[in-house]
């Protein structure tokens, strides 16, 4: 079942602009992925954050793992690129850190849903809770040189933007993708591709429908006489 949910999840991904995900290996347990800020409000526009997302085998009733590859100077993300936020953790109640069981992960959440209060996290910092206390402390008293600080993260991680891949802003148009068939995770039955029976079945629809015109034309003439 995860399988077949986070195909979906993926595939749903592709078709949005503010993120680049990639199968890492081909694994649909492991992603690569790119967080592109294109609100052009945000301190962090025109990034290009890359990330990895693992995510376990009895997803979505427990939650995946997130990791900036590049960290980031942000009070609620430590130096190894992992972050504090409550979407990430277990379900339930936590007493010690106070989280509600509404603000932590639940099988209703999806990877979406992660990627976005992921990116709402990065303007809408929580120094109470720091993973960087360096970088809590800093916003608090210097925003200045915060700000500062999240402008050479953004120049940074332009670094990461692949060769050829056309960064989206706020007023790019969404193209679909061009989905390739997978054949891992999706077998479509023959059958299934023909619902009404082919050219073969609507040919003796249009035969039927002819002999029913003429059948009618008769009729009238009937009525007529």
């Amino acid at each position: 079942m995860a399988e077949r949910i986070l195909m979906n999840e993926f595939k749903a991904l592709l078709k949005e602009k503010w993120v680049n995900v990639q199968l890492h290996n081909d694994d649909i347990f492991k992603w690569d992925v790119a967080l592109i800020v294109i609100n052009p409000d945000s301190l962090y526009y025109g990034g290009y954050f890359k990330a990895s997302m693992s995510f376990p085998s009895n997803y979505p009733y427990a939650p995946p793992k997130f990791r900036f590859l590049r960290p980031l100077h942000h009070p609620n993300i430590y130096s190894d690129g992992k972050l504090c936020i409550s979407i990430l953790h277990p379900p339930g109640e936590d007493e010690m850190s106070g989280e509600l069981a509404s603000e932590r992960w639940s099988p209703a959440q999806r990877v979406e849903s992660v990627l976005i209060s992921i990116l709402s996290l990065l303007d809408d910092a929580e120094p109470s809770s720091p993973a960087n206390v360096d970088a809590a402390v800093l916003l608090r008293r210097n925003p200045e040189r915060y700000r500062q600080l999240v402008k050479e993260d953004v120049e940074r991680s332009k670094a990461d933007i692949p060769t050829g891949f056309e960064m989206p802003t706020h007023d790019t148009p969404i193209h679909e993708p061009v989905e390739k068939e997978d054949h891992d995770f999706w077998a479509d039955s023959d059958a299934d591709s023909d619902v009404f029976g082919g050219s073969d079945s609507d040919d003796e629809l249009q035969s039927s429908n002819s002999e029913m015109e003429v059948d009618g034309d008769d009729s009238d003439d009937d009525i007529i006489e």
